[in-house]
């Protein structure tokens, strides 16, 4: 239930903070432990305002590996619409990030990737680099050494097939027949997550239509094979009696392909075409994801739509607007993360401002309250007919596909104003999660009840990712939006969020962490989310959780987790380095547990304080947020601007209250 207190007026902070420029002038030495907190906070509020769009929102640039800029390039040569500019500066940033070892990782610091490396060097040599120069000899040795590109990954293994440098009996069977199964089939494409959906319909066309890409300059890679491609016989490997007969199958498929009758085939390819025209989203792109506008608009241009065609020239200028070109070099975005930035700020800014809303604060919530989907169902209705939309997406827009997380994220922010005008958009929205609950009693990002465990065995799903299941972290975030608005009609949906979360902390005490890297994220999600529900401090979950917190600090007094945790459970909240935006999160996370007296805490806000920047942010080059663990990691440029200024103006307004 909301509040109903009169509207408040935006207040100045219970304490005046300075502005940012007497950080500078103030000598260190002889300041008090509160005022260097209380400078810090200034600066750190003032660097991340200046950072405020006019228009009210904040986005921060989000950077993933190279694959991603080295797809742009190879998009360029698949259609024949080379940007010899852009692709020069792409291909500055791809050399720049190349490791010691001639490859390249998925994220800095990361172990050799083939996939990765695969895709960068074929980029660059599209651009024009000489395959002898010494980081093509570097990276094609790594290459070959690990056995050649026929043992990248799948959908490594498709970009080549469309480049025909590979057979396509390398890549699995994905016919665009499967838009015509029943939803009861095991295998539906309602049944898989929405990055997988958008991802696969445009792809299917592409395989089935056996597309060639146009590759003017006629340039290969035939050098990175141990043995000609289509002399290779295993593109797959088999480890057991079900990934074998899960093979057989694939295989069956592509020897009866060609008995599919040509009138289905049309039938299956229009209802594919129609299905993602519907979702093209205009300037923000099939699903809004770059994956998806990709196929989308590579999948147009084959189907015969002309180069000057709307959907063509809308495709086109979505994926441009991914770009992020510097002077030198330049690097495509996965997506952007408009929504998520904003209301996170809104969530710092509050704690800044001792709770209070701000001007800064409201603008930015009155342009994310227009941009909530009330009235476009999206695919998630499918499973959810009845249930009222009322979600906000992750970029600008991305109608068909609102996510949980964000939804949950703005709506607890526009609670903590006390403003009415919020009111039927917190309702709504609350109306909405609630509905997506998943059967486990835990929530998904984008859909309810994503478990369908067995689609991941399928070929095609070699990366692990073709499901949205429950996780903690949101799980986590939707309850903690149930708890603040204390209404009688969340009651259940809370019990049993509470219940899954329960389940899932680990035996040493933490909560594994979907999409942020990794326990310290899903920790810390959780214990904001039972210190909203009044849980007791002294209760064993929380004082486990703590003491796992305290254990995994490292000796500078900051936390950092690599995403190797991922793959090696010894790696859990460990890491070789210290982050500004996982130290925040530890620390938020202790606070919510009642540690907010322990030396852990303040060990952990003198780590902040003495790596802030002189502008007033910090820098982390770390890439610890996951797209799909184990195989995409995500850097969110926005993480080092908000989450350390939360954490301290928290920690700052706790000592305050203590001290009166």
């Amino acid at each position: 239930m909301l509040d109903q207190r009169p509207k408040p007026q935006p207040v100045p902070p219970t304490e005046p903070w300075p502005s940012a420029d007497v950080v500078e002038a103030s000598p260190p030495s002889t300041e008090s432990f509160d005022e260097k907190l209380k400078l810090a906070i200034a600066a750190a509020r003032d660097e991340l305002l200046s950072q405020q769009h006019a228009d009210g929102f904040w986005c921060f640039e989000f950077e993933a590996d190279c694959t991603i800029p080295a797809e742009y390039i190879l998009m360029l040569h698949f259609m024949d619409e080379i940007d010899e500019e852009v692709e020069a500066k792409i291909a500055v940033y791809l050399r720049e990030h190349q490791g010691s070892d001639g490859g390249w990782p998925l994220y800095p610091g990361g172990d050799f990737d083939l996939s990765c490396t695969v895709k960068a060097y074929y980029a660059l040599k599209l651009a024009g680099d000489d395959p002898d120069a010494p980081h093509m000899q570097a990276a094609r040795e790594a290459v070959l050494g690990q056995g050649g590109a026929a043992r990248s990954n799948v959908f490594t293994r498709i970009t080549l097939a469309l480049f025909a440098q590979v057979p396509w009996r390398a890549v699995p069977f994905v016919p665009v027949e499967l838009m015509l199964l029943p939803r009861w089939f095991p295998v539906h494409i309602s049944k898989v997550s929405y990055w997988s959906r958008t991802v696969t319909i445009p792809l299917a066309i592409l395989c089935s239509l056996k597309a060639r890409a146009r590759n003017p300059k006629g340039v290969g890679i035939r050098e990175l094979f141990t043995v000609p491609p289509e002399k290779e016989k295993h593109y797959f490997s088999v480890r057991s009696g079900l990934d074998h007969a899960v093979f057989v199958s694939d295989r069956v498929g592509h020897l009866l392909e060609s008995y599919i009758p040509r009138w289905l085939r049309r039938r299956a390819i229009k209802k594919a075409e129609s299905w993602f025209i519907e979702r093209l989203n205009g300037i923000d792109g099939l699903g809004a994801i770059f994956p998806a506008m990709v196929n989308a608009h590579e999948a147009l241009a084959l189907l015969g739509y002309p180069t000057d065609h709307p959907y063509r020239i809308t495709t086109k200028a979505a994926l441009k607007k991914l770009l992020v070109i510097r002077e030198t070099s330049a690097y495509c975005q996965p997506c952007v993360s408009p929504v998520w930035d904003t209301g996170l700020a809104c969530l710092t800014l509050h704690e800044v401002n001792g709770g209070q809303p701000t001007p800064e604060t409201l603008c930015a919530l009155d342009w994310l309250k227009e941009r909530q989907l009330l009235d476009r169902p999206g695919d998630w209705s499918e499973y959810r007919p009845e249930l009222r939309s009322g979600g906000w997406p992750f970029q600008f827009g991305n109608a068909h596909y609102p996510d949980l997380d964000d939804t949950a994220v703005v709506a607890w922010a526009m609670h903590q104003t006390r403003d009415e005008r919020y009111r039927e958009s917190i309702s709504r929205a609350a109306e909405w999660v609630r509905g997506m609950q998943s059967k486990n009693g835990g929530f998904g990002s984008f859909d309810a009840d994503s478990t369908y465990y067995y689609l991941n065995l399928v070929p095609f799903a070699d990366h692990g990712a073709l499901l949205d299941p429950p996780t903690s972290d949101v799980s986590a975030r939707c309850l903690t939006l149930f708890v603040q608005l204390d209404d009688p009609a969340h009651e259940s949906a809370q019990r049993r969020s509470l219940e899954y979360l329960r389940l899932e902390q680990e035996k040493a005490g933490s909560w594994f962490g979907r999409w942020g890297t990794n326990h310290i994220y899903g920790t810390w999600s959780v214990l904001v989310a039972l210190e909203q529900v009044g849980e007791s401090k002294m209760a064993p979950e929380i004082r486990r959780a703590a003491a796992w917190l305290k254990w995994v600090q490292r000796p500078d007094g900051g936390w950092g987790e690599s995403n190797d945790s991922y793959l090696d459970p010894a790696m859990i909240g460990q890491s070789e380095t210290s982050t500004a935006f996982q130290t925040a999160w530890a620390i938020l996370g202790l606070m919510a547990a009642g540690e907010t007296d322990s030396a852990a805490v303040q060990r952990g806000a003198e780590y902040l304080l003495k790596t802030q920047q002189p502008g007033g942010s910090w820098k982390d080059e770390a890439f610890t947020c996951p797209g799909f663990p184990r195989v995409f990691y995500l850097k969110y440029h926005g993480y080092e601007k908000y989450f350390p200024l939360w954490a301290l103006a928290r920690y700052y307004n706790s000592r305050k209250r203590k001290a009166r």
